[in-house]
């Protein structure tokens, strides 16, 4: 057997996330070609493997990475960015006052940065598979090829998008359709397994119904399913029942945009037939609950979604790259919201362990979010000696009490080690966060002067 090209990780509690195997003692994981050979124990699969490369688990947990299935990577240059004018009062002005502004001065060497460093955050605590959404209305040609070079050079796999919306005049519609066309098409071409796609949507309340139509027959020329902000805060709802006289499930059914290939983030404010929609039309809905509190716009149903049959995922929505925190924060919100101690034990972690590697495997097509024979080998190593006997049947309890991202001592994705022992491969991480400290000031520069006046006449109504 020729064993030069295989890397073992063992010497650590594997868990498989495999129902049949769930956890093994002293466990090791074979890796070959990017995928996953064996998974066994460390001194059986040293025997059969003896001149395999040997990375050292050191008694740490080794498990499947963490997927994120909503974010946005453009988000992290407003980290300790002031306003400078009156703080936003509810989700549009957080919006327009925010989001909205920061997106229209990116270029696309910021587009660059700030994901990469954002790539690097995720690394770091422990995600290797992420769904971003991204905007940059100055910068729109080429910016998915910036993201995916700089998920090709810290190795993160990655699912990219370019959001459509109305709100910034025909022109930036169209190259924003026209950039989705672009790289999902070369997605189709390319033999890559890395980086897949989606064709990015904004909100309801940004598009009309000339444009979704557009989306819809442009995502089916590249057989592409959508990504795309659903009921996130109640004013969408109001807006769309006003505009066309449906709620917004209802709408983006009517278009075509639901499916199971799509992911719909959010979905906070649903009611019951929008959620019987949801099920029946298989779309993913995304929870981000570290978001939706930080954005005071409510506490998504999912639990009684999941009950329901609706799949539902776990993200982040750029709030943070620690999807360990997102994992406790589903936790905690439902017991508070519910009133009820005892909600919320189980959906969180099926929403993060199960949904997300559904999700991720039918976008890549292999088996993400597992260890076992054939999946891609993306697994992390984390620092984790439990003071409690750690089994089976409590290991998700183990894992929502003890640990976290600054626990994940080495990142592997797809066969490649991105992160051993907490130091980055192939990049230099101080010269990185130096030059986005230059770009990030430069940017905040750009920020202010585009001061937008309260007295705009269309601050706080539907940008159409």
């Amino acid at each position: 057997m020729n064993t030069s090209a295989i890397l073992l990780a063992g010497n650590g509690r594997v868990i498989t996330r495999d129902d049949r195997m769930p956890l093994v003692e002293n466990g090791c994981v074979a890796i070959r070609d990017g995928r996953i050979v064996e998974v066994g124990a460390t001194a059986d699969l040293q025997h059969s493997y003896p001149s395999a490369q040997f990375l050292d688990a050191r008694g740490g947990l080794i498990m499947p990475g963490l997927i994120n299935t909503h974010t946005h990577l453009y988000s992290t240059f407003a980290r300790g960015m002031a306003l400078k004018d009156d703080a936003p009062g509810n989700f549009v002005e957080i919006l327009e006052r925010l989001w909205w502004r920061l997106d229209k001065v990116l270029t696309l060497e910021d587009v660059y940065l700030s994901a990469l460093v954002a790539m690097i955050d995720c690394i770091r605590s422990g995600t290797t598979t992420i769904f971003d959404h991204h905007s940059s209305p100055g910068a729109i040609a080429g910016s998915l090829s910036r993201i995916a070079e700089a998920a090709h050079q810290t190795g993160l796999r990655s699912c990219l998008c370019y959001e459509v919306t109305d709100r910034d005049g025909d022109e930036v519609t169209n190259q924003s359709i026209a950039e989705n066309r672009a790289f999902l098409e070369s997605c189709r071409q390319s033999p890559d397994d890395l980086i897949r796609g989606l064709f990015g949507l904004h909100a309801s309340f940004t598009l009309s119904d000339q444009t979704l139509s557009r989306c819809a027959r442009a995502a089916a020329e590249v057989d592409a399913g959508f990504h795309v902000h659903v009921a996130e805060a109640e004013s969408d709802v109001i807006e769309c029942r006003r505009a066309h006289g449906k709620r917004v499930v209802e709408r983006f059914n009517d278009f075509g945009i639901l499916g199971p290939r799509t992911i719909a983030a959010h979905c906070v404010h649903v009611d019951d037939r929008e959620i019987d929609l949801l099920r029946s039309s298989e779309t993913n809905v995304i929870h981000n609950p570290e978001s939706n509190m930080g954005n005071a716009v409510g506490c998504a149903p999912v639990l009684k979604m999941m009950e329901r049959g609706v799949h539902v995922g776990l993200g982040s929505d750029g709030y943070a790259s620690d999807m360990f925190e997102s994992l406790k924060l589903a936790n905690l919100l439902h017991k508070h919201q519910s009133g009820q101690p005892d909600a919320a034990w189980a959906e969180p972690p099926a929403m993060l362990f199960g949904e997300n590697a559904a999700i991720a495997s039918a976008c890549f097509g292999g088996s993400v979010g597992q260890l076992i024979p054939g999946a891609f080998a993306d697994i992390i190593v984390v620092d984790y000696d439990p003071p409690t006997p750690l089994t089976a049947s409590n290991l998700n309890s183990h894992i929502l009490f003890g640990l976290s991202g600054r626990a994940v001592r080495t990142t592997i994705v797809g066969g490649r080690i991105v992160m051993q022992d907490r130091e980055l491969a192939g990049i230099d991480e101080n010269e990185l966060m130096a030059k986005a400290r230059v770009a990030a000031a430069k940017l905040w520069q750009r920020f202010q002067a585009s001061f937008i006046s309260s007295a705009n006449p269309r601050r706080g109504e539907a940008l159409r």
